[in-house]
């Protein structure tokens, strides 16, 4: 299981939020490439990237940051969310250097993009979904819909994207574990990989994530616990190596 460090970018800098609120924010560097450069030098094998002002505009904010960071350490795969709307953003971060994008709110609001987007760039799109106790929200998770988790990632495996980013929003920044039960039903539910993400707090919660009742977790996005130190990246790397 890969355990993948989260740059959370909002004008420029790299901050954590709770729970989605870009009024409830700390930041934590005012260079996103050095912080990169960090969990690269740690051992990590891929990277999270969120446009956090994208994400609320609708289109790519931090686009520059981004760039510089996949400019810097080619050799690591990146993934990135946040206002990614059509197509022609997907091809200028594919050109950039990025490996993977990520649909979220989009992909709920119009399915169809899914599809179109994994048909132009094979291999390269992830859908993220967010849920409240199994109920995928939008729109920064102000909106709770009447979709469940389990039946969008299905469609969206038919579609073909390459995997499955699921965060349960009661867990995200909070440091209170992630929700193995939910992730690993999720995962057991589809056949392309699941990457588990909030609330990941210290070691034992790779250990759980390693040990959940599936094979099919295939990473792990880590945020706010390795900027406070709650967990060592390397440690918690060199765990799930040997979990794995």
């Amino acid at each position: 299981m890969l355990l993948i460090p989260a740059i959370d970018l909002k004008d420029g800098q790299c901050v954590r939020l709770r729970q989605g609120r870009m009024d409830d924010d700390t930041v934590f560097s005012n260079d996103p490439v050095e912080v990169a450069g960090r969990w690269v030098d740690a051992g990590c094998r891929r990277l999270h990237l969120v446009d956090l002002n994208g994400a609320f505009a609708g289109e790519p904010v931090n686009g520059e940051v981004i760039r510089a960071i996949a400019d810097k350490y080619p050799d690591v795969p990146i993934q990135v969310g946040g206002g990614i709307r059509d197509e022609r953003t997907i091809e200028a971060y594919l050109q950039a250097g990025v490996t993977y994008c990520i649909i979220g709110t989009q992909a709920v609001k119009e399915p169809d993009f899914v599809a179109r987007a994994c048909k132009a760039f094979a291999d390269h799109v992830i859908v993220g979904l967010d849920a409240k106790e199994g109920m995928v929200a939008i729109n920064g998770w102000a909106e709770v819909t009447d979709h469940h988790v389990t039946d969008l990632a299905r469609q969206f495996e038919n579609d073909g994207v390459v995997s499955i980013v699921y965060t349960d929003i009661g867990r995200d920044g909070m440091l209170s574990g992630p929700n193995v039960e939910a992730t690993a039903e999720l995962a057991n539910s589809i056949n392309i990989p699941v990457v588990a993400s909030g609330g990941i707090t210290n070691i034992g919660d790779i250990e759980a994530l390693c040990k959940a009742d599936t094979s099919n977790i295939m990473g792990a996005i880590t945020g706010r616990a390795i900027y406070e130190g709650t967990l060592d990246f390397a440690e918690g790397q060199k765990l799930a190596d040997e979990l794995s």
